[in-house]
C-alpha cells in the first residue's frame, strides 16, 4: 500500500465527519445566498479549520461565485477545494534543508511523539538520501528518554550523542555540535524535552539551546519543527502559535492523523500562521511519515484521485502497452529465430532420440539374449542336474552292484577258500597215493601184494578225483 493510500486510510475519519457535512451543504441548497456561506462556514468551523480560516475561506468563494456568474451550489464545491489546495502549499523551498548540512531541532509538548519523529526521521535520512546522520539526545529529564532514543538510533543504524539524566541539554547539544563537525555530518537531529508553551524557564531553555548552535555552528541549516498531535484539533493550532513566539518555527509535523477525526487542522496551521506543514505521519513505522504533499493530502481528505498517481498510471499503461507491441513483434520474431535456430537442434535431438531408443532396442535385445542365455543355461543346469540325478542314480545301482559283486567277491572267496583247501586236500590226497605207489614200488621190489588189495585203492583214487571234478565245474 502507498503513503497515499494510507493517508487516504488515516483521513477516513475526518471525512466520515468534516466532508460529509459539507457535501450535505452543497447538495441540500438549491440556490446561493447567504444562508448557504453561513451553513458552510460552521461546517469548516466544526472542522477544526478554525475562526480566520474559515472566513478567509468563505470570502474567496463569495468573489469566485461572483467572478465566474455560478449560480448552482453543487458547483461551489471545487472552488472551494482548490482554495483548501491552495492554502496547504508548502512552497518550492521547504526541503531545501535536506540538500544542506543543516541541523533539525525537534520542539512539542510532551507525548506528541517527539522522539518517535526524530527516529523516523533519522531512518529515512540515512537509507532513502543516504546521508550522514547523528542524533543528540537533548531530553535529559525524561525517565528512559535515553534508552528510547538509542533504540530508534540503533534501529536506524545511526550514532547518538547523550548526557546523564537531569543534566544542561544545550551541553549536550554543545558536544553534538563539535561531534557532528568532527565527523563531518550531513544531518543533526536534536531531540528535545516535552514542554508546555506557558511553562516561561522550558520556553527559555529552548532559547538557551539556539543559541549554541549558532555561536558553534555557524553557517548550518537551521530547522526548528513543531511536533503536533493532529488529535488535539484547536489545542494544536494554540501549541504552534507558542512555540513559534519562543523559538522561531520553520516547519509542523503532524503525527497521528491515522487516528483524527480532525485533520482539518493542517488547514488553519498553515493558513493562520504561515508555517508549512513538512511532515505528516499516518503509523507508527518509518515508511508511515512522509513529507507533506497539498495535493496528496486533499485529494485523500475530500475522496478524490490522486492526479500524480493517475499521471504516473496513465504512463505506466502506455508504456506497458508499447511495451507489449513491441514485445509482442519482438516475440514473434524472437520466437521464428528460435524456431529456425531450434530446427536443427530439434533434428539432433530427434536424432539423438532415435539413437538412444536404438540403443535401448538393442540394450533390450542383449537383455533378451541374456535372458535366453540364461533359459538355456537354466534348461542346461537342469538337463545336468537331471543326468547327475541319473548319475547319482546309477552311482547308487553301481554302488547295489559293487555291494552284490563284493559279496559275490567275498562268496566267491570264501569259495577259492573252500576249494583252495579242498585242493589242497586233494594235492594231499593225490600225493598221497603217490606216496602209495613210491611205496606200492618199493613193496613190490619186495613183494607183490595182492590185486585185492590194490584194486580197492584204485576206486577210492578214481572215486575221489571224480568228485574234486564234479566241484571245479560247480
Amino acid at each position: 500500500m502507498g503513503f497515499f493510500s494510507r493517508l487516504k486510510a488515516g483521513l477516513s475519519k475526518t471525512r466520515d465527519g468534516f466532508v460529509k457535512n459539507m457535501d450535505y451543504v452543497f447538495s441540500g441548497f438549491s440556490r446561493i445566498d447567504e444562508d448557504f456561506y453561513e451553513e458552510l462556514e460552521e461546517v469548516l468551523i466544526s472542522g477544526d479549520l478554525g475562526v480566520q480560516t474559515s472566513m478567509r475561506l468563505i470570502e474567496n468563494l463569495r468573489q469566485e461565485v461572483k467572478d465566474q456568474h455560478i449560480k448552482e451550489a453543487g458547483d461551489c464545491r471545487q472552488l472551494l477545494i482548490d482554495d483548501i489546495r491552495r492554502q496547504m502549499d508548502v512552497g518550492e523551498n521547504a526541503y531545501d534543508f535536506e540538500q544542506e548540512t543543516s541541523v533539525l531541532m525537534m520542539v512539542g509538548v510532551n507525548g506528541v511523539g517527539k522522539t518517535t519523529t526524530v527516529g523516523k526521521l533519522a531512518a529515512k535520512f540515512k537509507q532513502e538520501k543516504k546521508k550522514r546522520v547523528l542524533i543528540a539526545a537533548a531530553d535529559t529529564f525524561r525517565a528512559a528518554a535515553n534508552e528510547q532514543l538509542k533504540e530508534w538510533a540503533d534501529r536506524a543504524g545511526v550514532d547518538m550523542i547523550g548526557g546523564q539524566e537531569g543534566s544542561d541539554p544545550a551541553a549536550v547539544v554543545f558536544d553534538a555540535v563539535q561531534s557532528a563537525k568532527a565527523r563531518n555530518c550531513d544531518i543533526l537531529l536534536v531531540d528535545t524535552a516535552g514542554r508546555l508553551h506557558n511553562k516561561t524557564n522550558l520556553m527559555h531553555e529552548l532559547e538557551k539551546i539556539n543559541r549554541v548552535i549558532d555561536r558553534e555552528y555557524e553557517g548550518v541549516h537551521r530547522e526548528t519543527l513543531a511536533v503536533l498531535d493532529a488529535t488535539s484539533g484547536q489545542n494544536a493550532l494554540v501549541q504552534a502559535r507558542e512555540f513559534a513566539a519562543v523559538a522561531n518555527v520553520t516547519g509542523i509535523v503532524l503525527t497521528k492523523m491515522d487516528g483524527s477525526a480532525k485533520g482539518g487542522i493542517a488547514v488553519a496551521i498553515q493558513s493562520e500562521l504561515g508555517i508549512p506543514v513538512k511532515y505528516i505521519g499516518v503509523g507508527e513505522t518509518v515508511e508511515d511519515l512522509e513529507r507533506f504533499d497539498a495535493d496528496q493530502y486533499v485529494n485523500a481528505l475530500f475522496d478524490l484521485k490522486d492526479e500524480d498517481d493517475d499521471i504516473a498510471a496513465d504512463a505506466e499503461g502506455q508504456a506497458r502497452a508499447g511495451e507489449v507491441s513491441v514485445s509482442e513483434v519482438e516475440a514473434e520474431l524472437s520466437d521464428s529465430v528460435e524456431q529456425e535456430t531450434e530446427a536443427p537442434e530439434r533434428e539432433e535431438e530427434l536424432s539423438d532420440q532415435t539413437e538412444d531408443k536404438i540403443e535401448v532396442s538393442e540394450g533390450e535385445a542383449e537383455l533378451s539374449d541374456q535372458a535366453e542365455m540364461e533359459a538355456e543355461v537354466s534348461e542346461s543346469e537342469t538337463g545336468i542336474s537331471d543326468q547327475t540325478e541319473d548319475k547319482i542314480e546309477v552311482s547308487e545301482g553301481e554302488a547295489e552292484f559293487s555291494n552284490q559283486a563284493e559279496e559275490e567277491v567275498e562268496a566267491s572267496a570264501g569259495v577259492s577258500e573252500r576249494e583252495t583247501e579242498l585242493s589242497d586236500q586233494a594235492e594231499e590226497e593225490i600225493e598221497a597215493p603217490d606216496r602209495e605207489a613210491e611205496l606200492s614200488d618199493q613193496a613190490e621190489e619186495k613183494a607183490e601184494a595182492t590185486e585185492t588189495e590194490s584194486e580197492p585203492k584204485e576206486e577210492k583214487r578214481g572215486a575221489f578225483f571224480g568228485f574234486f571234478r564234479r566241484k571245479r565245474k560247480e
